[in-house]
């Protein structure tokens, strides 16, 4: 797949990049059997109603812990292969906000991204949805130049702002709260005629964000131990200024900056969990750089962190010996106060969110071949947290105040390959959970009822692997690891 280390460090650094590119694909039949998929049905192994949100093949959210929805809370965004689309929670009708240039005449096997097409110079990638604008924020590159330019859109009269240009090497992964800085990574040591990198893809034929490679335990390994140098900065989005943050020989990714707090940026070490100190957050003056969880135990892990959506508490899942033991952990910014919610192993998923009451949590399981190695993981849940009494126990600050989740399954995602992340995310009003799902072959954006189905109609009961199976006769494989 990479001809050396030197080709696989960029390519795998920019791949990693949470929603910064979006699906990009050759065209896709609606499922593997040509048949369009139902747009509802009731999961009878849970009760609740499920609903495929987009008709787009190939189509998928944003990372779990990035920012999807516009300020006014109408509108979600969401990537597709011609583009950047909005869909409305309301009317329930989706548009094309910033379309992709016209895709290359396919060749002899009728596939562009196996003939060599690189996908990431000249299609948009989706970075956030503005958290004061209706805008949608992405980045796109000139292919002959492969100048990147950061651009915002509005997402109803589709006006497209011109930002900055990105110095070569560099890539925007996140914007800050009043919108005015983004942040990124550049390596010191620029290598322009470095190969990106092939398409990471699926066993479906997708590729994107959300998908993970089949060896990317290795590629994490190779990219931790070359120590390759680099600096985290914010650009200014108005003048493409650069303020250095940090210089590392680190592996920096995953930088998402607060929702609420825009002075305030929340990255991590990446690699493998039990080989690095992940959780970190820094101001953009380049002050208080903070280590968020401190290990204590060989084999402790804690990682794919996401910000409440007050911005008060960063959230993290915690194991304190890998594997073995699972938390959904909080750390309060303002009073340092830390929370742990204790979920069997079945309960356990790549990703959780949120409320911003924090009454329910959600989260979308994962395959025997995940760090749980869960024999039941395969749902898409919903908790709800209870917190116990510690009335009379030796107490402290710095004690982790226990509670569990009790959990309630709302989709059951046996036919779902978990080589692509589902990435859940609450609704504002918190109805759905709304994530991405492959298990009809191609990918799309689909949203599951929280409350339990009361208008079940003849024939919209039924099991959601059996009916995916109709649609996408191949069972997914469930015995790759991703690496932590």
């Amino acid at each position: 797949m990479y001809r050396n280390l030197r080709s696989l460090v960029p390519a795998l650094a920019l791949s990693l990049l949470p929603a910064m590119f979006a699906q990009a694909q050759a065209p896709m039949k609606p499922s593997v059997t040509g048949a369009v998929p139902p747009k509802t049905w009731v999961d009878k192994d849970t009760g609740h109603r499920v609903w495929r949100l987009t008709d787009e093949p190939g189509s998928s959210g944003f990372y779990f812990n990035v920012n999807a929805y516009t300020p006014d809370l109408k509108t979600m965004v969401y990537t597709a292969p011609d583009g950047i689309h909005g869909y409305d929670l309301a009317t329930h009708k989706a548009w094309l906000i910033v379309p992709n240039p016209p895709r290359p005449a396919p060749g002899h096997d009728g596939d562009p991204i196996a003939q060599g097409y690189d996908f990431r110079f000249g299609n948009v990638h989706a970075i956030i949805a503005g958290r004061v604008t209706n805008s949608v924020f992405y980045s796109q590159a000139d292919p002959a130049t492969r100048t990147v330019t950061l651009y915002k859109a509005d997402v109803y009269t589709k006006k497209v702002t011109r930002l900055c240009d990105l110095p070569k090497g560099m890539s925007v992964a996140t914007i800050n709260a009043d919108e005015t800085l983004g942040a990124g990574t550049m390596n010191d040591k620029q290598d322009t005629s470095q190969d990106y990198g092939a398409q990471r893809r699926n066993p479906a034929g997708q590729s994107g964000p959300l998908v993970q490679p089949l060896n990317k335990g290795e590629m994490m390994e190779q990219r931790l131990a070359a120590r390759i140098p680099l600096t985290l900065y914010t650009i200014e989005l108005t003048t493409g200024k650069l303020h250095p943050l940090l210089h590392s020989t680190d592996w920096v990714n995953h930088l998402l900056f607060s929702p609420t707090d825009p002075t305030l940026l929340m990255y991590c070490h990446e690699g493998p969990w039990q080989k690095v100190d992940r959780i970190w957050m820094i101001h953009t003056d380049a002050t208080h750089n903070t280590l968020i969880h401190k290990r204590r135990i060989a084999m402790e892990i804690a990682g794919h962190e996401f910000w409440g959506l007050d911005g008060k508490t960063i959230w993290y899942d915690w194991q304190p010996i890998k594997g073995q033991d699972f938390y959904l952990a909080g750390y309060d910014l303002a009073t340092g106060k830390r929370t742990a919610f204790h979920m069997d192993r079945n309960d356990w998923s790549i990703h959780f969110n949120l409320t911003k009451d924090l009454d329910v949590f959600t989260g979308d399981g994962g395959d025997v071949g995940q760090v749980a190695k869960a024999p039941d993981g395969e749902w898409i849940e919903l908790f709800h947290p209870h917190t116990l009494n510690t009335t009379g126990a030796l107490n402290d600050p710095d004690f982790f105040q226990p509670g569990y989740f009790t959990p309630e399954h709302l989709v059951n995602m046996k036919w779902h390959d978990y080589h692509l992340e589902p990435n859940v995310r609450f609704s504002p009003d918190k109805s759905l959970v709304i994530f991405t799902s492959n298990m009809f072959g191609p990918a799309y954006v689909i949203a599951v009822e929280t409350a339990k189905a009361t208008d079940v109609k003849p024939g919209e009961l039924i099991s959601t692997p059996e009916l995916a199976s109709k649609y996408n006769p191949k069972e997914p494989t469930d015995t790759h690891a991703i690496a932590k």
